[in-house]
C-alpha cells in the first residue's frame, strides 16, 4: 500500500487529499499538523471575533472529512525533519514515518519585528491562527484600547474583528497607506476613510521606537496608550523543512509546474511556495486560499499518478471591511482606466492589449469575468472592452470563447 503524507491541515493539504482521492480511493493518506483543530478556514477568524460566525461553523470541511477521505489525522505534532534519502520524516514526538510521496503545505508564520520593549507588554498577540484569535478574544472588553502593528490585510481584518468589542482601535504601519500590497494609492485611501468611519484610527508612515508596558512611543513623536498589542506586520513562509533537507528555496519553496520540489517524491503547495504570476511575469508567493487549494489539488493528482500542471496563477483578493466589499486581481501596471458607478468604482490596468489587473470597490458584481480576461490573456481588441468595463457579461465575448469560459476550460 502506498503512503501519502501531507504536512499541514489547511487549504493546500485539503486540496491535495481531494486530488489524491479523485484518482486513488484506497491508499493511505496521513495529515500531520502542529495545531489541534479540525481543518478550518483561516480567513474566518475575524468574523468569529465579530460574532458573525460561530466557532463550530469555521470548519473548512465537514466534521467527517477525515473519515470520508479515508485519512488519518495526527494533531498537535510537528515535523522536525525530512529525510529524503530514507523517504521518512522525523516528528517532534520522536517517531519516524515513511512516505512514498510527501506534500509540504506548511504555510507561513507571523513576522514579529524587533521592537524595543516588546517584552514589557503583557497582552501581546499575533493574528494568524484560530488559537491566536481565541487568546485575543479572552482579553477583549469594552473599555480597552487595541494597538495593531501592521495595516496590511491581517492587521485590518483584526481591526474589523475587534472594533465593536473594545473602546478604541489604533492601527500603525511604516507604510504611508493601508493595504499597500493589495491596492493602489487611490483605492487605499477609499478603504482607509471607510475604516476611519468605523472607529479605526491610523498612525501611518511612522514606526514604534519604544514600548513601555502599555505605552508606545513613535519615532515621529506620537505617544499611544494601549491595553492590548497585536503584531500583524507581515508573514514569513515556512520553508525550513525543505531547505534543511537540501531542497531549493528562494523567497519560497521552489516547485515546478507539477508542484514538485527539487527533492525526490516531495511536493509543496500553498503559502510556502513560489508561483509564477502571469500578470506580472515573475515568480511570487501568492498567499491566497484559492491558489493554495488548487496547488494542493494539482499536487495530489500528480502524486497519485495523474499528470496536470498548475498554470495561470495570478494574485486575487475578495475582501470586505464593515460592509465595503473589494475584489481585485492581477498586477497594477500599464494604462489606468477608471470607471465610477452608482455603487462604487472600478480601476483597470491595461498593457500590450491585455488586461493586467483590476480593483473593484463597492461594485463587485461579476468580477470573475475580469479575472477570466487576465487568466486567459484575452486580447482586448477581440472583445467589446468598453462595454465590459461598464457591464461585465459574457455576451461581449464571441461564441467560441463564451463556450470555453462557461465550460471552465
Amino acid at each position: 500500500m502506498k503512503n501519502y503524507i501531507l504536512i499541514g491541515n489547511s487549504a493546500a493539504a485539503v486540496g491535495c487529499a481531494e486530488g489524491i482521492r479523485s484518482l486513488d480511493g484506497v491508499d493511505k493518506i496521513t495529515f500531520i499538523s502542529d495545531e489541534l483543530h479540525h481543518t478550518y478556514s483561516r480567513p474566518l477568524i475575524s468574523y468569529m471575533l465579530q460574532g458573525k460566525i460561530r466557532r463550530e461553523k469555521m470548519t473548512y470541511r465537514d466534521a467527517d472529512f477525515y473519515k470520508v477521505s479515508n485519512a488519518e489525522f495526527i494533531a498537535g505534532v510537528r515535523v522536525e525533519r525530512i529525510l529524503p534519502n530514507e523517504n521518512e520524516i522525523l516528528l517532534s514526538n520522536g517517531k519516524t514515518l515513511s512516505y512514498d510521496d510527501l506534500l509540504v503545505a506548511t504555510g507561513s508564520r507571523a513576522f514579529v519585528p524587533p521592537i524595543d520593549g516588546l517584552d514589557t507588554v503583557k497582552d501581546k498577540f499575533t493574528f494568524m491562527s484560530l488559537d491566536d484569535a481565541l487568546s485575543l478574544e479572552a482579553v477583549l472588553s469594552k473599555e480597552k484600547t487595541v494597538l495593531i502593528v501592521g495595516a496590511g490585510l491581517i492587521g485590518l481584518k483584526c481591526a474589523e474583528g475587534v472594533a465593536e468589542r473594545v473602546g478604541q482601535v489604533v492601527v500603525t504601519d511604516i507604510a504611508e497607506r493601508v493595504l499597500p500590497s493589495i491596492l493602489d494609492k487611490n483605492s487605499s485611501e477609499t478603504v482607509k476613510k471607510h475604516l476611519e468611519q468605523n472607529k479605526v484610527k491610523f498612525i501611518l508612515n511612522d514606526q514604534i521606537r519604544l514600548l513601555e508596558a502599555n505605552k508606545a512611543y513613535f519615532k515621529g513623536g506620537a505617544e499611544v496608550g494601549f491595553d492590548i498589542l497585536v503584531v500583524a506586520s507581515g508573514v514569513r513562509p515556512n520553508t525550513e523543512l525543505v531547505s534543511a533537507a537540501g531542497g531549493a528555496v528562494e523567497r519560497g519553496i521552489v516547485v515546478d509546474d507539477y508542484m514538485k520540489t527539487t527533492l525526490p517524491h516531495v511536493y509543496a503547495a500553498g503559502d510556502c511556495t513560489l508561483s509564477y504570476d502571469i500578470s506580472a511575469g515573475q515568480k511570487k508567493i501568492l498567499a491566497l486560499l484559492p491558489n493554495a487549494y488548487m496547488q494542493g489539488f494539482v499536487a495530489g493528482l500528480n502524486m497519485s499518478g495523474g499528470e496536470k500542471k498548475y498554470e495561470n496563477a495570478i494574485p486575487m483578493n475578495s475582501i470586505g471591511f464593515f460592509g465595503l466589499h473589494i475584489v481585485s486581481a492581477g498586477s497594477y501596471t500599464g494604462e489606468e482606466h477608471v470607471v465610477k458607478t452608482p455603487h462604487g468604482s472600478k480601476r483597470f490596468y491595461v498593457k500590450d492589449n491585455l488586461l493586467k489587473g483590476y480593483i473593484n470597490i463597492g461594485d463587485i458584481e461579476r468580477s470573475g469575468i475580469y479575472t477570466a480576461l487576465i487568466r486567459e490573456t484575452v486580447p482586448l481588441d477581440t472583445i467589446d472592452f468598453e462595454m465590459i468595463k461598464q457591464r461585465p457579461q459574457l455576451m461581449a465575448f464571441d461564441r467560441q470563447r463564451r463556450a470555453s469560459l462557461l465550460s471552465g476550460r
